[in-house]
């Protein structure tokens, strides 16, 4: 009997599903910093879809560098004409956990990270506005900018792998929380 349930449960959900139109996505400007990336659009309504973003760097770097991180980004967006064409505004949450170490970006940025690791959680939510173009039948290009608020707590080590901890701290960040150009394709 169980087994029947779930299947008309399972049932009727695809259905729904498939009465709505459903985007996987890549931005393409995580890809640029070797972040792999993926999102899902749901559409919800007429003008409202969600989207649920993720992103995963597990990747150990060159020497005593590391940029290692997870991201979760959740967001409900109103489109101003229809979903997944034009104008959209956007609300965001994210939640994530870092590992970074020894970066020495040009113009001194994030100097602090020079021969020090960092790792922690951080977590916060903003607004974004964005636009996507329809390029075919189930492709679309997307560009968003997002601004919100996020907390970073974190704890500080001399060196990469083997110093003990120096300092724990949190830092509250107000600015950019996402950049998107990604590419969309529909599966319905």
């Amino acid at each position: 009997m169980r087994k029947i349930i779930f299947l008309f449960v399972a049932l009727g959900l695809s259905l729904t599903l498939s009465a709505q139109r459903v985007g996987v996505k890549n931005n393409l400007l995580a890809d640029a910093t070797l972040s792999p990336n993926l999102a899902l659009e749901l559409g919800l309504g007429e003008k409202t879809t969600m989207e649920l973003y993720g992103s995963y760097k597990p990747f150990e770097m060159n020497g005593d560098k590391k940029s290692k991180h997870w991201l979760v980004l959740p967001e409900i967006r109103y489109w101003a004409c229809e979903r997944f064409n034009g104008y959209f505004f956007g609300l965001h949450a994210l939640a994530g956990e870092f590992n970074v170490a020894d970066w020495n970006l040009p113009g001194n940025l994030w100097s602090f990270l020079e021969g020090k690791r960092f790792e922690g959680l951080m977590y916060g939510g903003g607004l974004t506005f964005g636009h996507q173009w329809i390029v075919g039948k189930r492709w679309n290009i997307e560009a968003a900018i997002g601004a919100g608020f996020t907390r970073v707590e974190y704890d500080k080590f001399d060196c990469a792998d083997c110093s003990p901890m120096l300092d724990s701290g949190a830092y509250n960040y107000f600015g950019l929380t996402r950049t998107v150009v990604s590419l969309v394709y529909f599966l319905h």
